[in-house]
């Protein structure tokens, strides 16, 4: 759990502490956008923007229940991050699993992706899977 927002908080005390410096030097419109940007960035980085995760046998029964496919990610990938925003609202559709938060889900990802961590990884219920797949793919099995 602490490791996903890891790079969230660093980046909004980055920008805290840039602000802070630019604030004291007397330029308010430069410290606000500092802040402004690096908390933004926090946001998209920080597991907020993902549909919650699920443990990887949780969603492996979800998916073979709906048909839905598995997508196996982690915080910070700007990879993974690619993938959400371009899939759209699609992506409440997949089963979403954080392979940080469960040592299960690494090891699924593993398997597939010839012992390396490759996120995202999505595995269609039929037990197929994708390493770093298009949107457009993911897309049309969603």
């Amino acid at each position: 759990m602490v490791r996903g927002w890891l790079l969230p908080l660093l980046l909004t005390a980055a920008g805290v502490l840039g602000a802070a410096g630019l604030f004291t030097d007397g330029n308010t419109i430069a410290a606000a956008a500092v802040l402004t940007a690096c908390v933004a960035f926090a946001v998209v980085n920080s597991p907020l923007v993902f549909p919650a995760s699920l443990g990887a046998e949780e969603a492996r029964r979800r998916s073979a229940a709906d048909g839905r496919p598995v997508i196996y990610w982690r915080p910070g990938c700007a990879y993974c991050r690619r993938l959400r925003f371009r899939v759209g609202r699609d992506a409440r559709r997949a089963h979403w699993v954080d392979i940080w938060r469960d040592p299960a889900a690494a090891a699924a990802v593993r398997a597939v992706a010839d012992g390396n961590e490759t996120v995202p990884t999505v595995v269609l219920p039929d037990g197929r899977a994708r390493v770093n797949p298009g949107a457009d793919w993911v897309r049309e099995r969603l």
